[in-house]
């Protein structure tokens, strides 16, 4: 499946956050849009309503690295849910074990956690899952496989991982568990979720 493998800082410039995280140049570049004329008058010309609330749903797909048909699929399953439709949203993509792994500490970004999942390092509830869209659910299990624990990149992410009120972390075991969706005041991404639920609603 297609995935975008192109410049991150070149993306996070456009929307003006470090959504691949910490990125020596975009701090250095941050102010300024994409592009070899930097900011032009056209660029810098009022954005329409529609412009502005597609830009936040670009936005939300790259942080997450989810494409559009998946992305689409999951704000359906938000829509049908009981809760606010933009927080559960957010929750839904959160719950991604790509995501979950990324969290727990066991690789630097989502795209390294993607590729630990992909490449079969993954375990969900002690059994290898190698699906990276799979929604964890409260009180999975996730681990690194016994053999790829002792993997160098692992090592040196959860030296600096974080932590979250919603993932159980067992530093013994080197495993988490899933405890419940987030809500949305705990989810650190600056995501105006409502303008992506009125794109939506178009």
């Amino acid at each position: 499946m297609a995935r975008y493998i192109g410049p991150k800082t070149k993306i996070a410039r456009k929307f003006g956050a470090a959504i691949y995280g910490d990125d020596k140049n975009f701090e250095k570049r941050k102010n300024q849009p994409p592009g070899q004329h930097g900011p032009n008058k056209r660029r810098g010309a009022k954005k329409s309503e529609y412009a502005v609330q597609l830009m936040e749903k670009q936005k939300a797909k790259y942080t997450y690295g989810i494409l559009e048909r998946q992305f689409a699929n999951l704000f359906e399953k938000a829509h049908r849910s009981k809760g606010v439709t933009g927080e559960v949203l957010l929750q839904l993509c959160e719950s991604r074990l790509d995501n979950v792994v990324y969290r727990l500490g066991f690789a630097k970004t989502r795209s390294g956690a993607r590729q630990l999942t992909s490449h079969r390092h993954v375990t969900v509830n002690g059994e290898i899952l190698n699906i990276p869209s799979y929604l964890v659910k409260a009180g999975d299990v996730i681990a690194i496989r016994e053999k790829s624990k002792s993997l160098e990149v692992v090592a040196d992410a959860l030296a600096a991982k974080s932590n979250y009120e919603w993932l159980q972390f067992n530093d013994e075991k080197k495993e988490g568990t899933f405890i419940t969706a987030p809500e949305r005041i705990q989810i650190p991404e600056d995501i105006k979720e409502q303008l992506i639920v009125e794109l939506y609603s178009k």
